[in-house]
């Protein structure tokens, strides 16, 4: 079998993902491949490659980079909007390549939203300018690692606006991209569908607020009348236990941190960014630039490594291997 690298992004490269990337050629240089889309002044022991497909024979003894030159030098810690073009096209070249099938998935390294921003950069995140590249009317965004997979289904907003954009309609089209998502890329035949209640102790039963019975219930029966397990609405306090998370595939969440907060907190090391319903395979680590320590030798990059096996493992599922 023809075997397709991983396209992997530079992010702010004065953060810790040139160190991150290079630790995690040396953890995997036997493994699936990548390639960097970066400046190869970052990357000790890298080699330069023409095209995606190259990296495969070059992977084992360096880590193979498709040049993207930075307009000034990266100085770790020290983020600079004069390097904004080169992250922005280290991005898009990674999902044009994934696009065209030249590369299996796209991992994103840790971007600094405010250093993009400075060179008018128009986009929330990752998630928002890749769907805009893919044209995708609503990207999803999941949090996996093998203890546990969530879904917010409102993300970056206040939990006032959070409340109060919630909508039936949300729910349904959120999940729909979830269940088919764990269906194609996941392999779980039947997904099943945990919906947290909004309310403390799930609104009971309307004595504490009305949303479920208005809002989230109907969402439910519609997804169940669709073929769609679903389970809930759950009291958010009782559906992380160890015991509640064997009964299902993906707790799905009304707001941002009422499923981040459990997953970050079971394993921040292995957890991973997925964003759904886009027309190409993108992963990223859970964690930020880290310009505090950039630069030091001291980065994790065990969820760089969770990334990268998450998404060789989501395009062999896509394969049917």
């Amino acid at each position: 079998m023809t075997i397709t690298p991983l396209a992997l992004t530079m992010g702010d490269p004065a953060g810790i993902g040139p160190e991150i990337t290079r630790a995690a050629w040396q953890a995997r240089r036997n493994g699936h491949p990548f390639v960097v889309l970066g400046d190869p002044a970052l990357y000790p022991q890298c080699e330069i490659v023409d095209h995606a497909a190259d990296a495969v024979a070059v992977f084992a003894r360096a880590l193979p980079v498709l040049p993207i030159r930075l307009a000034m030098p990266a100085i770790a810690g020290q983020p600079n909007s004069a390097n904004a073009q080169a992250v922005m096209a280290s991005i898009e070249r990674a999902t044009r390549l994934t696009q065209a099938g030249e590369t299996a998935a796209v991992v994103t390294n840790p971007i600094s939203k405010a250093t993009l921003y400075g060179a008018g950069f128009q986009y929330p995140g990752h998630t928002e300018f890749l769907a805009a590249l893919t044209d995708t009317p609503l990207p999803v965004m999941m949090l996996a690692s093998p203890m546990l997979r969530v879904v917010p289904i409102t993300i970056h907003v206040s939990l006032q606006e959070a409340i109060r954009t919630l909508t039936t309609e949300i729910i349904i089209a959120t999940s729909r991209i979830t269940a088919e998502a764990l269906r194609r890329d996941f392999g779980i035949a039947h997904p099943r569908l945990a919906f947290a209640g909004l309310n403390p102790h799930a609104g009971e039963q309307g004595a504490m607020g009305d949303e479920e019975i208005r809002i989230i219930r109907p969402a439910m029966q519609a997804l169940a009348d669709e073929g769609i397990t679903v389970l809930g609405p759950i009291p958010a306090d009782t559906m992380f236990t160890p015991r509640a998370r064997q009964g299902y595939d993906v707790a799905m969440g009304m707001y941002h941190d009422q499923v981040l907060i459990p997953i970050k907190t079971l394993d921040m090391d292995g957890g991973v960014n997925v964003t759904l319903g886009l027309p190409i395979i993108r992963t990223s680590p859970d964690h930020g630039t880290a310009f505090d320590i950039a630069g030091r030798g001291i980065a994790d990059p065990s969820s760089l490594l969770a990334a990268l096996d998450l998404a060789a493992e989501l395009a062999a599922h896509q394969l049917g291997v």
